[in-house]
């Protein structure tokens, strides 16, 4: 500005912001925060967090992904990290606490280099080469899976279940898991299409983890709307019915006077007549079972019991559509189009007391394209943190069905990477080729963290991991049951491909983001300027 000139405000009075090294400094600091918070919940060893709300709702988990979805977060960086997360969970259901370590160990190497005057340009790009590798050493490593080959399916699943409260009962629920996947697996082009949604999941806490069971079928947590009804059918025709079963109601307001009580009769009388025509068109359909969306009257449930059908209302529309894939039965939308080519089958349908709660069992269908999976475990915290590893055990099962590749677990494979990338770094020169012996450094991470998780000696286990990988061994990895290095093939930890392929990429993307971001211009209107501070403290959840 030259002398004697104004200056020139441009951003609003209150508004904060940071430039140059002190915001990057600062948003590395944020994103290691978030890491940090999640390092002691990685592998098998991994420890748990206990998550309390301001009205004293208490989760109590180690998966990543819920940690983060959970905690209160107020650093947009630290935010950036938890949508890390979100994403993976969403892609792979898994590796999600190991792609947000590594997003944290990018940046700080990044943030050494950045202190030695590199210029974040030149780390970015070398972080995009050192993933070019990695994603290419990755594919060699990979090994193909049969769609038929349920040992290694079921061995996916309890690599992923290993973690979790599910650890205990991986064996049994692993079965249930690569069961329900392969029911709902379809051919579509020739690819397996795994959909997710065509398995529901409900659960109820009381009894024991290996009361969980899967249903080929549906579970509703609905009872009979009426007792006279019939408790239990064998080889039912079921309708699904997704209209109100009561006297229709005018589109406009509408008056009907009544003078004479012999005409209150003859209205009385005609409301019956039409509620009974609604049964009967029911009845003749051939139906047993009535699944109804919406209401039923009381009168129609009279009926319907009388004619022993079994009815069940206000079931949810994904619900619906789950049964319709189950038993084969079309959707009706309107009571007079029901015939009986519009029912499905089932071989039983039956209500059971489970716990303190009627629900409907709808099973036995014939190759059902839809199924269910009944948790059962003796708290309601258990009974969540199950429904979390099966969450994860199902996807990582999809998607080792949809890839039909694997790779070695137990940080073998990020042992494995940082050695190509150590021997592929020369070959590049220049700075970048410190950026890529950082990202080699960053990835080893993994089984830092799991030798540390397991109170092992992380020096220890990498220069044992280091001696095995050179005399061929590309699979050796930490075995924290024994607290020795060993074949992760021969020990059957394995994972989908697809989840060690996403770690590297969505940790690499968003570190690069972070480190491209020079300004940050906070305004005090949107809710108050980014904290100074490392990460941001959690708002609503305190963390022990």
């Amino acid at each position: 500005m030259l002398s004697g000139q104004q200056p020139i405000i441009i951003l609003k009075e209150g508004t904060e912001r940071e430039t140059g090294k002190s915001a990057r400094f600062n948003n590395i600091m944020a994103a290691r925060a978030i890491s940090d918070a999640v390092k002691s919940t990685l592998g098998p060893k991994g420890m748990d967090k206990m998550l309390v709300n301001s009205i004293g709702t208490v989760v109590i988990t180690n998966d990543g992904a819920t940690i983060l979805k959970k905690i209160d977060i107020e650093h947009p960086a630290a935010k950036m990290v938890v949508e890390v997360a979100e994403a993976l969970d969403k892609e792979c259901g898994d590796g999600t606490t190991t792609a947000v370590i590594l997003t944290g160990e990018l940046l700080k190497y990044a943030g050494d280099l950045l202190e030695q005057n590199i210029h974040p340009t030149i780390i970015c790009g070398g972080y995009k080469l050192a993933l070019d590798k990695a994603l290419e050493t990755l594919d060699k490593l990979a090994i193909p899976i049969k769609p038929e080959d349920k040992k290694t399916l079921r061995n996916i699943a309890m690599t992923s279940m290993a973690s979790k409260g599910a650890s205990s009962s991986k064996e049994i629920l692993a079965d249930i898991v690569v069961d329900a996947v392969t029911t709902v697996a379809e051919k579509v082009d020739g690819n397996t299409v795994v959909d997710l949604d065509n398995i529901l999941i409900q659960k109820k806490h009381g009894g024991a983890i290996s009361d969980t069971s899967s249903i080929k079928g549906i579970i509703l947590d609905k009872e009979r709307v009426h007792e006279a009804m019939p408790r239990h059918l064998r080889k039912a025709k079921v309708a699904l019915v997704n209209a109100a079963l009561e006297v229709k109601k005018t589109e406009i307001d509408a008056k009907i006077e009544i003078r004479d009580p012999a005409q209150l009769q003859m209205f009385l009388d005609e409301e019956e007549s039409m509620l009974r025509k609604i049964a009967e068109k029911i009845k003749k359909s051939g139906a047993d079972v009535l699944i109804c969306q919406k209401g039923i009257d009381d009168l129609v449930q009279h009926f319907l019991a009388k004619a022993g059908i079994y009815a069940v209302r206000r079931v949810k529309k994904s619900d619906m559509e789950k049964l319709s894939k189950a038993t084969g039965a079309k959707i009706v939308v309107n009571i007079d189009d029901l015939t009986s080519n519009d029912l499905g089958v089932a071989g039983n349908v039956e209500e059971k007391k489970i716990g303190d709660d009627k629900m409907t069992f709808i099973t036995d269908c014939e190759n059902p394209k839809a199924m269910s999976i009944l948790i059962r475990g003796g708290t309601e915290h258990v009974v969540d943190e199950l429904e979390r590893g099966l969450h994860d055990a199902l996807f990582v099962v999809k998607v080792a069905l949809e890839d039909g590749k694997m790779t070695a677990g137990g940080g073998a494979v990020a042992t494995a990477v940082a050695m190509a990338l150590r021997d592929y770094a020369p070959s590049i020169g220049g700075r970048e080729q410190m950026a890529i012996n950082v990202f080699a450094d960053a990835i080893e991470i993994v089984p830092k963290t799991l030798s540390g998780n397991a109170g092992l000696d992380p020096i220890d286990m990498m220069i044992e991991m280091h001696r095995l990988h050179k005399k061929g061994n590309r699979y050796a990895g930490i075995d924290v049951g024994n607290g020795k290095v060993s074949d992760m093939l021969k020990n059957n930890v394995i994972e989908p491909l697809r989840v060690s392929v996403h770690e590297l990429q969505t940790a690499t993307e968003t570190a690069t983001m972070i480190l491209r971001i020079d300004d940050v211009i906070a305004s005090k209107g949107g809710g108050g300027a980014p904290p100074s501070g490392p990460g941001g403290a959690p708002g609503g959840m305190e963390e022990y």
